[in-house]
């Protein structure tokens, strides 16, 4: 089993940069996936990006431009780097995992208010 537990959001100002985290416990597949979805309310889930266990991104649709996923601590926590945050930015970012099946945190919300 895997557990992931997510930190890093908040209430941002436009323009503004925030980072969140993503710790996964438990033993992981070598050939691991970690990432990051996105829902807004009243919207579906949106890919945000994910990074494979050897280190190669990929990201949704105009994702790329202003958010950065990366891993640290020997790849068992990934960052998600957002800059020049927008109000459409606004919800809650969920981390997943793939590790021989899908695995899911709870999210962390990220609001950018004007």
């Amino acid at each position: 089993q895997v557990q992931l537990v997510e930190s890093g959001g908040g209430s941002v100002q436009p323009g503004e940069s925030l980072t969140l985290s993503c710790e996964a416990s438990g033993r992981l597949f070598d050939r691991n996936i970690m990432g990051w979805y996105r829902q807004a309310p009243g919207k579906e889930r949106e890919f945000v990006g994910h990074i494979t266990a050897r280190g190669t991104t990929n990201y949704g649709d105009s994702m790329q431009d202003r958010f950065t996923v990366s891993r640290v601590n020997a790849g068992n926590t990934i960052l998600l780097r957002m800059t020049n945050l927008k109000p459409e930015d606004t919800a809650n970012y969920i981390c997943y995992c793939y590790s021989l099946k899908n695995y899911w945190g709870r999210g962390t919300q990220v609001t950018v208010w004007s």
